[in-house]
Parts: C-alpha cells; structure tokens; sequence
C-alpha cells in the first residue's frame, strides 16, 4: 500500500514537534508537509497530494474550522479530499467537530496511543481502497451488499463474504465513501453508501442519529445532552435528527 502522506496545520512550534514526531513513528504515514497557518496549508494542498490532515482549531487569520469549510469548496469531488483530523486543547470543540465533516477529533496534549488509534482508521481505509483497483469513483460508493433478507444482511467485503444477524448489529459508522459495521462479535468495513443502508434497513429496528451513524434501536441506553449511549459506545445526535431521537424515549 502507497503510504499516506500526512500534513501537520498547527500554530504552535511545541504542537508541530510532537505531531511530526508521532508521524515518524508509524511506519505507513510519510509526513508530506508541515504549515503553521491555514492559507499556508490550502496552498500547500492547492499543490501537493495530501492524505491527511492534522488540523489545529484555533489559529490566527483563518481558523481549522474556516479552513475545512473553503477546503471543501477547493477539491473538485468529494473523494479528493484529504482526511481531516481536528487538534485543539478545548473539549467543547469536540461537538461541534463531529458535526462537521470531519474524520476525528484529538484533544490536546495528543498521547500517542490516541494518535495511534486515528491513524490507524485512515490506515485500514486506504488500505482497503487499495485492494479495490481502477474502480470508477461513481461505482466505489455504491453498497457491498449481496443481499438483504428479513432477518439478516450479506456483506462482502475484503474479498470475503459475511452473513451478519440484524439483531447482532449494534450501529453502523460512516466514513467517506465507506461504512464500519460494529457488531455484537466484530468490526466489518465495506464499500457502503450510509444513505442507502438507512433506506434499507428496517425503521422500526434502525434510526439515523447523526449523518455518520445509524444504530439498532435495541441498543440505545441513555440519552445525555447531544450524547447518545448505545452499548458500551457513546455516539454524537446531529441537530437535525434529535428530534427523531427523541421520540425513541417517549
């Protein structure tokens, strides 16, 4: 697999330092550049093939947020862009960060574990790309599935096929052009379309929470604020599916 070429937006000498240190570490990234501003960084990825972007927040002149926003309007298609990771040390971004198109959110001071973690998602996800050769754009957003029965789903995915219970599945992850299904006994990545599935799936036992998740009903715990507990996982409510959320609980 090409490695992912990773680009570090940071106003802070001490934030870059330990980022480039970190992407150093894993063998599969290659730091592609490092910016201490936004426009240095549009420019930057104006003319240069980027990856992945660790985004810091607050900067002067354009924020991370700002930034992401003309970022979208600079790419021509949505695959284009590169995966964009928020950095900040204040938590109440973190909301706000889910609800944006954004692929994580890391709270500073970054341990490498976390980091870690992040970059290994968008590992497994290019990897999994990879393995898909000389497909058209239009076709690698199109869903994976062999079939969908009554009481179960057919996945293929890495060259295997799953037969997954409905009942088994605890909510599903959108992530760009591809979907992570969390079950009750694992993890299973495909070629998907989020919109489809939430077309797909029975309503009564499936609801849309955030533009990035749909989660069973059945394992829907508590509700805290925009924070919804399914299981052992808390997962953002985006604003505009609250109110269907909601009505679970009456």
């Amino acid at each position: 697999m090409e490695k992912v070429k990773t680009l570090i937006v940071d106003d802070e000498h001490l934030a870059r330092t330990l980022l480039r240190d970190y992407v150093e570490k894993i063998p599969e990234l290659e730091l592609a550049g490092i910016c201490k501003n936004g426009l240095e960084a549009m420019e930057f990825i104006r003319n240069n093939k980027v990856d992945l972007v660790f985004l810091d927040i607050q900067m002067p002149n354009l924020t991370g947020v700002e930034m992401l926003d003309a970022l979208s309007y600079q790419t021509k298609t949505f695959t284009e862009r590169p995966f964009v990771v928020f950095t900040t040390a204040y938590s109440e971004y973190a909301l706000k960060g889910y609800e944006l198109d954004v692929f994580d959110y890391l709270l500073k001071p970054i341990t490498f574990p976390r980091f870690l973690k992040c970059a290994s998602k968008v590992i497994e996800i290019k990897n999994t790309m990879s393995k898909v050769p000389n497909q058209p754009a239009e076709q690698a957003v199109q869903p994976s599935f062999v079939h969908t029965h009554q009481d179960y789903i057919s996945i293929k995915a890495d060259h295997k096929l799953f037969k997954v219970k409905l009942n088994d599945i605890v909510f599903i992850e959108g992530q760009r052009e591809y979907v992570t299904f969390h079950t009750l006994k694992r993890k299973i990545m495909a070629l998907a379309s989020l919109k489809k599935l939430e077309s797909d799936l029975p309503s009564g036992q499936f609801i849309r929470i955030h533009k990035s998740y749909i989660v069973s009903k059945d394992y829907i715990e508590t509700m805290d604020g925009n924070m919804l507990e399914v299981g052992e996982h808390r997962l953002p409510v985006g604003q505009s599916y609250r109110s269907n959320v909601l009505q679970i609980f009456e």
